[in-house]
């Protein structure tokens, strides 16, 4: 009898299906990559949802010359903030490619056992 829920893979597996030295891909370094690809999507999506209600604020401020300037602030600083996410990606691969050769060395890196 078949199961009525399919077959369900590892989804590590599907990322490196050989492992690394008999090891299945996994551990410290994909936790802590996942962990900082969530923090640049919610801190890129903070940023983008900051533009718009200022962008908003910037259109209803109307005369008001300080509404004008704080919504001008807030877009400025949300625009630097995306800068700032743009940019330690940029500086890791730069440093990576100086350090390493590879600029994704900084972005995966890859951790190599005593059987590698």
């Amino acid at each position: 009898m078949d199961n009525i829920f399919g077959k369900i893979t590892n989804p590590l597996e599907r990322i490196n299906p050989q492992g690394y030295g008999g090891i299945k891909a996994g551990g410290l370094i994909y936790f802590l990559n996942n962990i900082i690809r969530l923090l640049i999507v919610v801190g890129g999506l903070f940023a983008f949802f900051n533009l718009v209600l200022a962008g908003y604020g910037f259109l209803s401020a109307g005369d008001d010359p300080k509404k004008m300037a704080a919504a001008w602030a807030k877009i400025w600083q949300s625009m630097m903030g995306l800068l700032f996410i743009v940019g330690s990606f940029v500086l890791a691969a730069i440093f990576g490619y100086l350090l390493f050769g590879d600029p994704t060395a900084i972005l995966n890196p890859k951790l190599y056992g005593p059987g590698t």
